[in-house]
């Protein structure tokens, strides 16, 4: 199908970026698990999951988009499946946060684990949704989601990082230093 085929170096640059970023992750939760802090399972489930979930999502929509679909509908069925399951996954992360006691969310939080990723799924699915009427538009709403989603894992695993580094590792150091 045509339509896709105009977006094959997009998905080639987004699902490169999405699939080296989960190896990443994986280097970064290996290097932390050496010193785990009090909660870190629950906040992991909360915080750290939907990472590597955002980014596969990213590199599964990629590679979906490079399969030669002989016509949209196949296409966007899948499409759609995967912003209503993303949906249902941010509205059960969401539950996460509030649940989990490692951590208290603020406002950024809040915007990059919840409202952010919700926004990308429900354009994805409603995108989907919309392809049989205007292909090329709804085509833009999934590019949209799938960079948004990209977007919002970079933020994420950078401040998770960041997060393990300044408190843990380096309050580790600092009330050593104090001993």
């Amino acid at each position: 199908m045509s339509a896709l085929t105009d977006w094959d170096s997009f998905y080639v640059i987004v699902g490169s970026a999405a699939g080296a970023l989960i190896g990443l992750q994986f280097v970064v939760m290996t290097l932390v698990a050496a010193n785990p802090p009090k909660g870190i399972a629950e906040a992991g489930a909360a915080f750290s999951t939907p990472t590597v979930v955002h980014f596969t999502a990213v590199l599964m929509l990629s590679a979906l988009a490079r399969i030669p679909w002989g016509s949209i509908e196949p296409a966007s069925v899948t499409f759609g499946f995967i912003g209503l399951v993303g949906t249902v996954y941010v509205l059960s992360i969401s539950r996460r946060m509030v649940t989990q006691t490692a951590y208290k969310p603020v406002f950024e939080d809040w915007a990059f684990h919840a409202i952010l990723p919700l926004l990308a799924y429900v354009v994805l699915a409603v995108s989907a949704f919309a392809a049989h009427a205007d292909s090329h538009s709804a085509l833009f709403g999934v590019g949209a989601a799938a960079l948004l989603l990209l977007f919002i894992g970079i933020h994420n695993a950078w401040d998770g990082v960041a997060y393990h580094v300044v408190v843990n590792i380096g309050g580790k150091k600092d009330r050593e230093r104090r001993r």
